[in-house]
Order: structure tokens, then C-alpha cells, then sequence
């Protein structure tokens, strides 16, 4: 019979709700053990990803529970955003109504899974009781001036009609919409995140992070150390600063680049008209994508600016030309050209008839500029330099900005490709910015006392292709919070990164109305233990919720250095070889799964088909599988469950008797018992006692896979071999009392080894056994080394490579005794016969290898 799932998963969903088994203890005195699985947007339903996602988050939270820890797994919902705004467009209705419908179908299926969440701990960011303290941390951040609004150009998505940050760009396109991405220039809200640039490099406070996360925020904030130069707009006092690591390079400079978007080429474009060679090339360039522009295949296109610098270091004029490979983003927005010693100049200065000068020449043998055909990138020896002609280029690196120095020409300088993170959006739901203008007092910040700023709800939504909430006159009409006159309110939304960067915070105290969290409860919390989420947020999510946490210790909230001890960034769910989604048409409803196999099944086949971090290819064979395996776990102690309710008997009556306390005085009963027999019955077979061995073997194994290699799907495939094992053992009549105490235990073992992935029928075997605690409660099983030492060994017999026997001989037996044991076998007589033996190897402990002619 198939094992009645569904009575099962409810039953025992009822009673750790009862229970509240998973509610954590602010403050116990156990140690505490925080896991989080990054929150899902509230889309409508919970689909694989999120499954695979929070089945491996369970694994962890169960066996810390387990092993006695005050374990906290919290749940919520990154609630605000774009995809819900344009979902309640299409279906004419409202974000707030499309929004909460969607978290009530989640948080159903939520629970229909089993999830040891914290319920009592939950939070929609959507809410005002949540984005009151994001817009309470807004305002310290302008107090501590990482909050500024200035005009930059941005990136534009007119399908989505707002902002988006260089981080939500891909490949030129939106990363939500796949529309193309345009520049605009806007007024925008900007966190100071350069601020926390070096530190943000620094993952020594981290515990165990994915050098490839950390390698891509490294690569992110890109940091170079080199020197400023300044170079004089001709017949200007305009200075021009640029950033370079190759100050031995600054005599070859020939020409200056600069991007379209650089401030003082929008300046010059205002004396251009719009028609003009200049214009047209300027307005070409900043509406393409800005990684296509810089990559190295990519045409170098430009246009010179009719204008000058002065090289500060021999008061040549550099011609300043408009290109598209340079970016504002990067260094100072402007690059001093070096057409022979930079591979990118030299291309451009060929094309465009641009003086190229040589000023590195190599070791061993001078270069000529006739015969170039590529530029010379290494380092060399100074020539055409002034005073500093034969100095070795690294020493005369530091030799030439000591100059630059003393001369007012430049300084040494770090620099990042970092850039503050913009967090304006033109959309509508979102946090409210908490800021109010006012043509008297100026920008002037909502008072604490005013928070939180309720986003309206009458307003009109798809009817507009400007900032829907200018469409609430009586809403973004104020009065100025100073001077009590007339004033407008702050009309663009927060970022929704903004949201997810202290979310993880807020968990350790939901319910404070007073503060984001008391102090106490955050310092007992933080930093997350184990963090789980994909590798797609590394750069944005993950680096943008560092910054918030080491502001946050700055201001007094924290005390910890880090958000996230531990990261793991978990593979993606797909089918025939693709990501699953719905645009590709092969996703899979998990609530079809639960409701044909259940949530165990669902559970099992999610962690058993690939280690966590690599994706999971969709089976439904696979889903099968693990179907069969569970109604073979439950079928084994629905036929034996007498027999395997000796072992809980026998550890109740040795607890009522205080005669043993621990399952290695147990498993040395068991082998005393071995040893001298019990009430007259012959002693242990080989058989049995290989059982004994595997069911230690697997305690050991599925341990040390969850907790020191979290690899769940090995631990899973050593229960299913232990269970193999568990029915090769046929004729259980026949058993001595000793032999059924050992198959009792290796039966009895498997509810507490399979709790971590499918604990709804766990929890009901080890109900079944007569265990009145929950498996938890039991705490986590122990192995016996001293049934993993084997008193005999399997020797594979090989006759000229193949195969001819197999044999059991005590561990211990001499190497000749072997070979004699071996050559008694009678199918390796028969493949002797007539054969001459030229020499037997032996490997202990594994195989007997004969070469006979």
C-alpha cells in the first residue's frame, strides 16, 4: 500500500503548529542558530526554485534543531516592486489587492510543505509597520550625509518607465523586461556606498562565502591605486582630472578621451545644435549599451571636440575627442591617451591620424615607430621623458608623481569602479522617499513623528506614462513640516533592493512599533548563521545588504561587522536543460506534485538529484523515485513494526532502569551480547553484523554530509544503500534475540536519519515505534566506532584482469593464507586448469590478482 501521505503531512503540520516547535526563544540560553533563505517576491505561487531553495534551508534549521540549538527560520515577502505594479495593470486592479492575494496562496502552500518556519516572525515589506523603518533609515542616512539627490544620467527603461541601477542592466537591457535601456538625465536619490568601498572589500569577517561571490563583488567595486593628473583646458581655468596606473606613460599622452555624458561635454553641446556632427554622434553613443561599448571587439568610434588640454608635464596641447570607449562610471569620467603603450589608443589614434609618441622602450631592442603594428604594453625603459629618461618604468612610476606632486600636477589616488547606488524609481509602489520640498526651507526630511508616509491608494495606474504618483494631487500637496506653508512631497520610490538590504534584521524583532529592533535582540541574532540564495544577487542584493549593515553598526543598531556568516548560493531548477520559467513554457507546479506524492516526496527528490549549489534537472522519473523509496521506508516498518519496537522497548525500560543513558552503552550491550550469547541462542552472523556496521556507517556518513560538507544528496543515497541493506536480510524468523536488538536498531535508526528531508513520515515512524517525543527531541544519533572496524574484508579474486571469485577472510590473515584461500576458490581452479601461475598480488583489503600463463 502507498503510505497515506496526505492523512500523514497534516497530521503532523498540526502538531508543530500546536507545539510551536519552530517559534524561536529570544535570548535562550542554547546556543542560537539563525538560517535564512532570501525571501520570495510574492509572484502567486511558489514555484521549484523557491522548493529547492527553502528545502535546503530546512535541512539545516532541522538538524541545528536537533542538535539542540534555539534555531530561527524566518519568512516574508519582498512585496514591493515593479513586476506586482504591472501585474495589477494587465488585470486592472490594484498592487495592494494582486499583492496580498498572492501572499495568502504562498503562505498556504508554505505550509502545506512542512517548512519549519517562524511563523510570528513574519513580514511583508508592501506594509507601512515595515517600510516605516526603511524610511527611518533613509533619514539617518541623509543625516550622515550617504543620502544626496543630484542629476545624472541614468539608465532608462521606457517599457517600465522608470530607473534602473547599472547592477539591473543585462546586456544592454532590462533585466525585468528585456526592453532596451536608454540614457536619460534626471534628478535622482543616490546612498553614498563608495563611502564603505574598502570595506566592502574586506570579507575577513565572513566565515565561509563562495570565493566566486566574493570575487565578483571584488571585481565590482574594482580597485585601482595610480594618480591623479590635472590637466588645463586650453584658454580656460577649467581643470580636467584624470586617473591613471601608468604615470611613467604621461610624456606619450597625444590626446585626451572623454564619454558623451561627461559634464563638460554636456556643456559644450549646448552652443552645438542638435543636427550637428557632434550632436548626433554624442546622442548615438549614450543610447548604447555601456558594457557593448566597452568590451574589446566593439568598434572605437569618435568625434573630435575642437578643443585642447595642456599636458601639465611639457605644456603640450592633447587634442580632446568625444569616444565611445570610455565610460563617466569609471575612474574620473576622463582618460589621458597614450597611443603607444595602450592597445585601445593605438587603434583609435590609427584610425582618426592621432600623433602617436613613444616614451617606454623595450629592454632589448628600441622600438620604431614605423614599424608598429600593435602597441607596446609592458614595462620598459623611459625615453623622450625629460629628467626622467632611463629610469625603469616601475621606479619611475612613484618618481614621476613625487614630481606631479610637488608641482601641483597630480597626486597619488585610489579609485573604484564603484559608483553610489541610485535609488530613485518613477514608479509607483514602492517605499515613499520621506522628503518634502518646500520653495521657502528648501529639501526638508518628514519628521519621525510624521512616519510613516502611507503611499496612497487612489491612484491611477496604467493612465499615465509620468510618475503615477503624480497623479494624487492631494497626496504629494503638503504643508512644509518648518515653516507651515505650502509644499510637495518627494514623488519617486525607493529602490525595492532597499527593502531586501535589512530585512534580515528586522526578523530578530518583528513586532517593535518603537524602532527597526531593539539592540539586544539584533546583537543576540546577527550576524545569519547560514544564508541561503542564488548567485544572481551577488553584486546587487548581497553587497547592497552589506553596505546597510555596516551603516546600521555605525549608527549604533549592530554590533556585528557582517549581515552573513555563511553563504550558499543554491543552483537553479531546470527542465530539458533549461531554466525553468514561464515564459519557456516547462515549468512544473509544485502543488501537483504535493498533492499526487507529497511534500516528502517533493522534498527528497529536490535535494537527492544534485548537490545544493549545482542546478537540479526536473525528473519526473526522479519524482518517482523518491516516491518508491519513501513507501519502501514506510512498507519495511508497516510489515516489521513489532520487531523494530524492541530497540525504543529496550531503550525505555534501560532509561526506566538507569542502567544505560546513551546509545554507545546500548551498542556495547549489543555486543556483549554478541560475545557471550543471550538466554542460550547461538551468536551473531557475519550477515547481521554487517547490518550493525552499516547502520553506524550511515549515523556517521549522513552527520558528517550535512554538517561538515552539505551534501545532502550523498547523506539521502546512504539511507536508501543502509535501507537495501535493511531488506537483504530475508529470513527475520530466524533471528536470534541479539540479531533482532541489531536489526531493531538499524530499522529504527532511519526516522531520525531521514527527519532532515522528509519529516512528515518521519515524525509518524518514530510516533508508530511508541516514542512519545518528537524526533528532534531525541536529539542527534551517535555511531559507535567500534562496530566500523570490520572483522572480516571482502577480497575481489582476479585472474589476468577478469573477475573469477569473491571471498571473506578475516581481517587479520597473513598475505600467504590469502593467497591459498584464494586459489581454493572454485571457479578460479577451473580458470587455471592447465595454466601456469606466474605471480600472485595482493592488495590488502581489497583484491587477490593472479597472473597465470
Amino acid at each position: 500500500m502507498e503510505y497515506p501521505f496526505e492523512k500523514i503531512e497534516k497530521k503532523r503540520q498540526e502538531i508543530w503548529k500546536e507545539q510551536k516547535v519552530f517559534n524561536a526563544i529570544d535570548g535562550s540560553e542554547k546556543p542560537k542558530y539563525y538560517v535564512l533563505s532570501m525571501f520570495p517576491y510574492p509572484s502567486g505561487a511558489l514555484h521549484m526554485g523557491h522548493i529547492s531553495n527553502y528545502s535546503i534551508a530546512d535541512v539545516i534549521a532541522r538538524f541545528k534543531l536537533m542538535q539542540g540549538y534555539n534555531v530561527m527560520q524566518p519568512m516574508g515577502y519582498d512585496s514591493f516592486g515593479l513586476p506586482a505594479e504591472n501585474f495589477a495593470i494587465q488585470n486592472h486592479s490594484h498592487p495592494r489587492i494582486t499583492t496580498d492575494e498572492s501572499i495568502e496562496i504562498m503562505a498556504k502552500q508554505f505550509q502545506s510543505i512542512g517548512f519549519g518556519i517562524d511563523w510570528e516572525r513574519e513580514v511583508s515589506t508592501c506594509h507601512p509597520d515595515y517600510y516605516v523603518w526603511g524610511q527611518w533609515l533613509f533619514k539617518r542616512m541623509y543625516e550622515k550625509g550617504l543620502a544626496y539627490k543630484k542629476f545624472s544620467f541614468v539608465n532608462w527603461c521606457e517599457n517600465c518607465q522608470t530607473v534602473l541601477a547599472n547592477e539591473q542592466v543585462e546586456d544592454g537591457k532590462c533585466w525585468r523586461c528585456e526592453n532596451p535601456v536608454r540614457q536619460k538625465e534626471l534628478k535622482q536619490w543616490f546612498f553614498k556606498i563608495t563611502d564603505y568601498a574598502e570595506e566592502l572589500l574586506d570579507f575577513s569577517k565572513v566565515i565561509d562565502w563562495p570565493e566566486r561571490v566574493k570575487t565578483m563583488q571584488a571585481n565590482w567595486i574594482g580597485k585601482s591605486e595610480g594618480t591623479n593628473i590635472h590637466f588645463k583646458l586650453e584658454d580656460s581655468d577649467e581643470i580636467i582630472t584624470v586617473f591613471t596606473t601608468r604615470p611613467d606613460t604621461i610624456f606619450g599622452c597625444t590626446f585626451m578621451a572623454l564619454p558623451p555624458e561627461h559634464p563638460l561635454v554636456t556643456e559644450w553641446l549646448k552652443d552645438e545644435p542638435n543636427d550637428s556632427k557632434i550632436s548626433k554622434f554624442c546622442s548615438k553613443v549614450m543610447n548604447e549599451d555601456k558594457i557593448l561599448r566597452t568590451a574589446e571587439d566593439t568598434t572605437k568610434e569618435g568625434i573630435f571636440s575642437k578643443r585642447y588640454a595642456i599636458n601639465p608635464v611639457n605644456g603640450k596641447k592633447v587634442q580632446i575627442w568625444i569616444t565611445n570607449y570610455v565610460l563617466m562610471e569609471y575612474g574620473t569620467g576622463a582618460v589621458m591617451a597614450v597611443p603607444a603603450h595602450d592597445q585601445r589608443d593605438f587603434e583609435f589614434a590609427k584610425k582618426y591620424n592621432i600623433p602617436i609618441t613613444i616614451v617606454i622602450q623595450t629592454p632589448e631592442k628600441d622600438l620604431i615607430l614605423k614599424e608598429m603594428t600593435e602597441a607596446y604594453i609592458e614595462l620598459g625603459i623611459l625615453v623622450n621623458s625629460a629628467q626622467f629618461d632611463g629610469m625603469e618604468s616601475t621606479a619611475s612610476m612613484q618618481a614621476i608623481t613625487d614630481w606631479m606632486a610637488e608641482n601641483n600636477m597630480g597626486e597619488y589616488a585610489i579609485t573604484y569602479r564603484l559608483r553610489d547606488w541610485g535609488i530613485s524609481r518613477q514608479r509607483y509602489w514602492g517605499t515613499p522617499i520621506p522628503v518634502i520640498y518646500c520653495d521657502k526651507c528648501g529639501t526638508v526630511l518628514v519628521p519621525d513623528k510624521d512616519l510613516p508616509v502611507i503611499l496612497p491608494i487612489n491612484v491611477k495606474l496604467g493612465k499615465t506614462t509620468q510618475n503615477p504618483l503624480l497623479s494624487v494631487e492631494e497626496w504629494v500637496n503638503t504643508t512644509c513640516p518648518q515653516c507651515g506653508g505650502p509644499a510637495k512631497r518627494e514623488t519617486d520610490t525607493m529602490d525595492t533592493f532597499v527593502d531586501s538590504s535589512w530585512y534580515y534584521a528586522r526578523y530578530t524583532d518583528t513586532k517593535n512599533d518603537r524602532e527597526p529592533f531593539a539592540k539586544d535582540k539584533a546583537d543576540y541574532w546577527l550576524p545569519v548563521d547560514q544564508y541561503i540564495g542564488g548567485i544572481e544577487h551577488a553584486v546587487m542584493h548581497l553587497m547592497y545588504a552589506r553596505f546597510f549593515h555596516k551603516f546600521m553598526r555605525d549608527i549604533g543598531l549592530v554590533s556585528s561587522d557582517e549581515p552573513f556568516a555563511r553563504l550558499l548560493t543554491q543552483g537553479m531548477v531546470t527542465k530539458d536543460g533549461a531554466k525553468m520559467s514561464k515564459s519557456k513554457g516547462n515549468t512544473v507546479d509544485p502543488q501537483y506534485i504535493i498533492d499526487r506524492y507529497g511534500s516528502d516526496t517533493l522534498r527528497v527528490f529536490m535535494l537527492f538529484a544534485s548537490p545544493p549549489e549545482k542546478d537540479v534537472e526536473w525528473s519526473d522519473e526522479g519524482v518517482k523515485g523518491a516516491f518508491r523509496f519513501l513507501n519502501r521506508v514506510w512498507r519495511l516498518f508497516e510489515e516489521n513494526l513489532e520487531l523494530i519496537k524492541i530497540a525504543t522497548k529496550m531503550h525505555k525500560k534501560e532509561q526506566e532502569n538507569k542502567a544505560a543513558t546513551n546509545s554507545h552503552e546500548l551498542a556495547q550491550k549489543e555486543n556483549d551480547l554478541a560475545t557471550k550469547g543471550h538466554e542460550g541462542t547461538r551468536r551473531i552472523s557475519n550477515e547481521i553484523k554487517e547490518l550493525r556496521y552499516s547502520t553506524h556507517f550511515t549515523i556517521k556518513k549522513v552527520l558528517n554530509d550535512i554538517e561538515d560538507r552539505m551534501q545532502f544528496n550523498t547523506a539521502i543515497a546512504a539511507i536508501m544503500e543502509h535501507l537495501n541493506n535493511i531488506y537483504g536480510i530475508t529470513e527475520l524468523g530466524k533471528l536470534t534475540d541479539a540479531e533482532k536488538v541489531i536489526f531493531s536498531e538499524s530499522c529504527a535508526v532511519i526516522p531520525r536519519l531521514l527527519y532532515f528531508f522528509a519529516p512528515h513520515i518521519s515524525e509518524e515512524l518514530w510516533s508508530m515505534l511508541g516514542n512519545e517525543i518528537l524526533v528532534h527531541e531525541a536529539g542527534i544519533p551517535e555511531f559507535n566506532k567500534e562496530f566500523l572496524k570490520k572483522d572480516e574484508v571482502t577480497y575481489v579474486v582476479q585472474i589476468m584482469g577478469k573477475v573469477r571469485g569473491k571471498m571473506e577472510v578475516p581481517v587479520d590473515t597473513p598475505e600467504e593464507d590469502i593467497k591459498k584461500l584464494a586459489l581454493e576458490i572454485e571457479n578460479v581452479k577451473k580458470h587455471l586448469q592447465g595454466k601456469e601461475i606466474k605471480k600472485i598480488i595482493v592488495v590488502p583489503k581489497k583484491l587477490v590478482s593472479i597472473v597465470a600463463k
